[in-house]
């Protein structure tokens, strides 16, 4: 099974059951929180593989005025996607915010079409958060990634700043039609 993206890469028989998140997605989320105003974000994610079993996970969000147009940058995390047997999953991510998080959870596929994944629900919780003398309260969270109708859906439920869980971030992605395209950093 070659990846999705365009790649030519092939899935290793581990990441199967995550290779529907293989892509590069776009859209539109709301943000709240009850120490903040709501507010509107523009994100872009992008789930790739090398052939060895763990996705690369990349994800950065931009503030969206009342037109759409993008204010400045908000959030953006890095870090690695690992199946795991029974259909368990790992997920590390670093924040230039100065967190560091692991989570577990587990995966199940909902909808399968000739042989291709068209609905598959991840659900994880933090296992550890290391978080630096400067980053803010953070201490517990939730997210929720699916699947449906051909769109990535995921919701971030977090504890912080001596709140309770309570949702946090929401989304829906669509599928980038054009090919992922490295950019050129000058130093």
């Amino acid at each position: 099974m070659l990846a999705q993206d365009g790649s030519g890469i092939e899935v290793p028989v581990e990441l199967r059951p995550l290779s529907w998140l293989i892509g590069r997605w776009v859209g539109v989320g709301t943000g709240q929180y009850p120490t903040i105003e709501n507010f509107r974000f523009g994100q872009e994610v992008v789930f790739s593989t090398d052939g060895r079993p763990f996705l690369s996970y990349l994800s950065r969000s931009w503030l969206l005025d009342d037109d759409g147009n993008h204010v400045r940058p908000l959030a953006s995390e890095a870090g690695f996607w690992r199946p795991r047997p029974d259909n368990e999953i790992e997920l590390t991510l670093a924040h230039p915010t100065g967190y560091a998080e692991l989570w577990l959870g587990s995966m199940e596929v909902t909808g399968l079409e000739d042989a291709r994944i068209t609905g598959a629900r991840a659900t994880l919780t933090t296992d550890v958060i290391s978080r630096s003398p400067s980053a803010k309260d953070y201490s517990r969270g939730s997210r929720l990634y699916g699947l449906v109708e051909g769109r990535l859906l995921w919701t971030f439920d977090m504890a912080a700043m001596d709140q309770p869980l309570v949702n946090h971030l929401a989304a829906t992605l669509s599928p980038a039609n054009e090919p992922i395209v490295a950019v050129d950093v000058e130093e």
